[in-house]
Order: C-alpha cells, then sequence, then structure tokens
C-alpha cells in the first residue's frame, strides 16, 4: 500500500501492523532514521542478535533464511534490508505466502517508480511503501522543532527561519546539527538567533550559501570552489538547487518591493530571516547586477535544474557545474557593463 502524508504519522507510529515496510527516495539519512526507529518499536533494540537481523547487498541470498526463522528468545523478529532491489521481488512473494510475524524492512534509496517490487508492494495490503524525500519549508521547520522538543528545548522564531534555511537536506546531517544545538541549549532550554548562529558556525549548507552569493554578484572562482566543496560533502545536487532558488527568490522578493516604491534597505529588512550581516554587502551586489525579470528568469532556471536533477540516471553534478557556470557568467557580463 502507497502511504500517503496523511497516514503517514499513524503508519511510523506502528510499524508492526505491516509484514513489509519499503523506505525508498533521495534522502538517505531519512531512510535510515525512519528504519532504526522501525525496528526499535519491534525489537526494543537496534542490534539484537536474537530479534534483529541486518542483510547488506552480498547478503540478499539470506533473505528468506531470516525472514522464516523463529526468535530463539521469544518476540517478533525484525529483517532490515539495506540497498533493496527488484532481484527481491521473487523471494518477497515467496515470504509474503507464508505464516510468519517477521517484519521485514526495506531500505531502497533510488528506486525508481517504475520499479517491479516498488509497484508489488504499493498494491499488497500488508505491505507499506513510503517516500523519504527531502523537507523543506514549513516540512523542515516542523521536523526540527520536532526534533527539539524531544529534548525539551525550544527555539525562537527568527532563529527557526534561519536554521531552516542553512540546514542541508539530508536527515542524519540535519540530525546531527540539531543534537548539537540540544547539547548547547541544555535541557529546556530556549535557543535563539545568537544562540543558533554561534553553535551551527560554518557547519550545514555553508557551502551552498557561498556558492550562490558569490554565484550572483558574478564571482567565477567563488562561485566553483565552493560548489566542488559542497560536491566533496556529498550534498546532494537536489540541495545545491534548492539553496540557489532560495538565494534567488530573496534576491526577487527585495526587488519586487523595490519596484513597488519600497527602498531597498526596506525591503531587505523585510527578509525573514535576515540577511546575515556578513553577507549584507554581497546581497546588495547582486541586487545591483540584477533586474526583476533577470531574477525572475534564474528562477524559472533553477527550478528546472531541480527537475533535472530528480531524473534517474541524470548527470546531477554536471548539470549543477553547468548551471553555476551560467548563472555566474550572467551576473559578470552585467558587471562589466
Amino acid at each position: 500500500m502507497k502511504i500517503d502524508a496523511r497516514n503517514l504519522s499513524r503508519v511510523l507510529a506502528d510499524p508492526g501492523a505491516w509484514r513489509i515496510l519499503l523506505l525508498h527516495g533521495e534522502d538517505t539519512g531519512l531512510i535510515k532514521e525512519r528504519a532504526q526507529d522501525a525496528v526499535i518499536k519491534i525489537a526494543e533494540s537496534a542490534d539484537d542478535p536474537f530479534r534483529v537481523a541486518v542483510l547488506d547487498r552480498e547478503t540478499h541470498d539470506k533473505l528468506m533464511e531470516e525472514a522464516t526463522a523463529l526468535s530463539l528468545m521469544g518476540g517478533r523478529r525484525v529483517v532490515r534490508v539495506r540497498d533493496a532491489s527488484d532481484s527481491l521481488l521473487k523471494p518477497l512473494e515467496a515470504f509474503l505466502a507464508q505464516n510468519s510475524d517477521t517484519l521485514v524492512i526495506l531500505e531502497a534509496p533510488g528506486l525508481s517508480s517504475r520499479s517491479k517490487l516498488r509497484n508489488f508492494l504499493e498494491k499488497h495490503p500488508n505491505c507499506a511503501s513510503i517516500g523519504c524525500y527531502p523537507e523543506e519549508g514549513r516540512n523542515l521547520e516542523s521536523s526540527i522543532t520536532r526534533m527539539l522538543a524531544e529534548h525539551n528545548v525550544r527555539i525562537d522564531s527568527d532563529a527557526l527561519h534561519w536554521l531552516t534555511s542553512r540546514l542541508g537536506a539530508d536527515r542524519a546531517a540535519a540530525r546531527s546539527e540539531i543534537e548539537k544545538l540540544c547539547l548547547y541549549a541544555g535541557d529546556a532550554g530556549n535557543l535563539t538567533l545568537d544562540d543558533v548562529r554561534a553553535s551551527i558556525g560554518d557547519a550545514g549548507s555553508v557551502s551552498l550559501e557561498d556558492a550562490a552569493f558569490a554565484a550572483t554578484e558574478g564571482n567565477r572562482v567563488a562561485a566553483d570552489t565552493a560548489l566542488e566543496r559542497a560536491l566533496a560533502e556529498d550534498i546532494s545536487p537536489i540541495a545545491i538547487a534548492r539553496s540557489f532558488l532560495g538565494h534567488l527568490h530573496r534576491l526577487r522578493r527585495v526587488r519586487a518591493a523595490m519596484a513597488a516604491g519600497i527602498s531597498r534597505s526596506d525591503a531587505i529588512k523585510l527578509l525573514r530571516p535576515p540577511i546575515f550581516f556578513k553577507r549584507t554587502a554581497s546581497f546588495n551586489r547582486a541586487l545591483e547586477l540584477w533586474s526583476l525579470p533577470a531574477l525572475t528568469k534564474a528562477v524559472e532556471e533553477t527550478q528546472a535544474l531541480e527537475y533535472a536533477c530528480k531524473q534517474t540516471g541524470s548527470p546531477d553534478a554536471l548539470l549543477c557545474r553547468r548551471y553555476v557556470s551560467t548563472l555566474t557568467a550572467r551576473a559578470a557580463m552585467q558587471a562589466r557593463r
């Protein structure tokens, strides 16, 4: 069964209601987190040798053996399968035909919508298929607030907005930063914007921010250097596209306000989260180079880049490099006029 957003929390709260749980999508950190949470809910431990079996690509052939084995110490067993693919379709069909209470959890990042395994499980009433995609906007804010609440930590609204724009798209990296903030705040603490900036520092998506700011002011060397640093840090091309899109949206918002008669300084003050003071000069230089129509076109091109990066088998890193090169060249051309 394909699980939609409305039923997601219910399914994740009770994974034991299913025989197979398929976790697929682009966010590998979120896939791992949800898989581990499900294992703990069933077996009460992530590594109980009697109730939990973990299979990687090299041991997929043991799936039926592990899925039909009995727990020596009692309780329901869990088989966690990493790098799941269509090659597991036949053994899973055989498993579902047998009477077993073992929960099989499949971690399948990148499994396409045309996958035979995915189509089979989405139609089966005893199987749950859950898409795990990078969160953004209000969904990401909700997740951040929820993770902080687990440690009884609160966060001011402006700090939350700034943190949301700063964190990368991978759930594992985001949780790591949240845990750092919780240690910084302490029990029942409250995080201000200054607290978050002091704790996060150069972590998160700073390379992406460097690349976006450098590109829109026409600095080719700085933009390329920051982009390559981001790619070397395993930041996904989709996250890169979204970071550029957020920056361009903010530039466009200010330009639109200026077109409506608001002064540049007042328009910039309306942005939430506010521009970090060390970025103000770069942001202003970009405003001088980009007109409202040019920013609208750049936003459309960035949206097209994100869509292209989501296509299976696309040369996403190459597409990002070409996009940044084109954007930077356009800004540099305006600077020379």
